[in-house]
């Protein structure tokens, strides 16, 4: 008998230690980012992102708009696979509108939301439709996107910008801290679509990261 608590007492330390291990793996980076934790909401949905998406509302909403993209390593070279994408934004209305039944952080991002993976060249494509500005501020348009490495926290990277957006002034460009590279993208109508490309460096002006 005591034989036997002995084994358990050592698998409980060795998956004690394990769990440690994991959770020391996880760089912490970024800064403070108290919603970042919603990158993780697609575990509560069930879902599996994959390089391709196409977020609640495209087929109702106008205009369309399709955002391409290829992550990178540090280098600026190296294609990044398996990094997790998490892009959010408001309505056309400009408001974060959660569906009649938000699940984690709908409540507070709205339904217009989405996850994707990098395929093994770096690539993801996501179809969503042009968000509206804040109602009565100054706001630019915008979509945010966090990032998730196999070994960091989630961390916020500068959100996508419209070039053609009258409230995106010379003054609020260059406050820009550039995260992950330049959020400004301009669109083109591409085969019946307004598209836009934008690469992503990992850890270009983050903070913390090495």
């Amino acid at each position: 008998m005591k034989k036997y608590l002995v084994i358990l007492l050592l698998a409980f330390i060795t998956i004690s230690c394990k769990g440690q291990s994991n959770a020391k793996t996880e760089r912490n980076v970024g800064g403070p980012c108290e919603d970042c934790e919603a990158t993780l909401d697609f575990k509560t949905l069930n879902l599996t992102p994959k390089s391709i998406d196409t977020l609640p509302g495209f087929n109702q909403n106008e205009p369309k708009i399709k955002i391409t993209g290829t992550v990178f390593q540090k280098d600026g070279k190296t294609p990044a696979e398996n990094i997790l994408l998490y892009v959010y934004h408001v309505n056309r209305n400009g408001i974060y509108r959660p569906s009649d039944k938000p699940i984690g952080w709908e409540k507070r991002h709205g339904q217009y939301r989405g996850w994707l993976r990098t395929d093994e060249g770096g690539k993801f494509t996501f179809y969503t439709f042009r968000p509206a500005p804040y109602p009565e501020v100054q706001e630019p348009e915008h979509i945010h996107i966090y990032v998730k490495e196999p070994n960091t926290i989630p961390y916020y990277i500068d959100s996508y910008l419209f070039d053609n957006d009258p409230t995106l002034t010379k003054e609020k460009k260059e406050s820009k801290k550039n995260r992950g590279g330049s959020g400004i993208v301009e669109l083109k109508m591409k085969n019946g679509i307004l598209t836009a490309n934008r690469n992503l460096i990992l850890g270009l002006n983050i903070p913390d990261y090495e």
